[in-house]
């Protein structure tokens, strides 16, 4: 069990925090025969497989090995052109590492735009009125748990499914925030949050939540 990141969003649906806690690494390597059975496409400087798929290699999972050579882009760190290097079937067999690319901070500001809509869309459809929207959202490897104050600002903590005490956990993160984020003259609302004290209580709370997560009569206790 584990807290994956935290997320806030201004009222007017922008990031203005996040914050990558533990995110699952996800790897898998194999040793391949010519003619690869996976089709790798280049988009972001990244070389995702985008067809195909095999022993838990999936479709939008970056490469980041050949023979143990880290790859950057289309280059490996030698030098050498990935992409010429997999056609080249004389190099055959090779030793491919795949695994999960890592969100850039451009993919996480369109992801909490999406967000935005998605909630009031959820409110909207609610048959009572003043309906909170979405509080909670489930998969099978991961649970979103958000909680919107009354000025709008929504926090949200992404987390295992099995994971408790998210609710509890956000209303102290929004403590933190009034605290050393509003509190702090130099901040303006709507704006990114850039403050080491909000940084380092933040992630004491986290490890604090981890620690308790599994004894559910222990309240979570942020000490200042």
């Amino acid at each position: 069990m584990g807290i994956y990141g935290v997320y806030i969003v201004s009222k007017s649906g922008g990031l203005i925090f996040n914050y990558d806690y533990t995110v699952p690494k996800i790897e898998t390597e194999q040793t391949f025969g010519y003619p690869l059975d996976l089709k790798l496409s280049c988009e972001n400087n990244r070389l995702l497989v985008s067809f195909g798929q095999r022993d838990n290699i999936k479709v939008g999972h970056v490469l980041l090995a050949i023979n143990g050579v880290p790859v950057s882009g289309r280059k490996l760190e030698d030098g050498k052109d990935a992409i010429d290097m997999l056609n080249d079937a004389t190099n055959y067999p090779l030793n491919l590492k795949f695994g999960r690319p890592k969100m850039t901070i451009n993919e996480k500001i369109f992801l909490a735009s999406m967000f935005y809509p998605l909630f009031a869309i959820a409110s909207q459809l609610s048959p009572e009125p003043r309906s909170s929207g979405i509080e909670t959202l489930e998969a099978d490897t991961f649970k979103l748990q958000c909680f919107q104050t009354l000025t709008g600002v929504k926090f949200m903590v992404i987390a295992d499914p099995t994971h408790v005490g998210l609710e509890q956990l956000l209303k102290k993160i929004y403590e933190i925030y009034a605290d050393f984020a509003l509190k702090n003259p130099f901040y303006s609302l709507e704006m990114p949050i850039r403050c080491e004290l909000f940084d380092t209580n933040l992630q004491a709370l986290l490890e604090q939540a981890d620690k308790n997560v599994s004894d559910l009569k222990n309240p979570i206790v942020f000490k200042t």
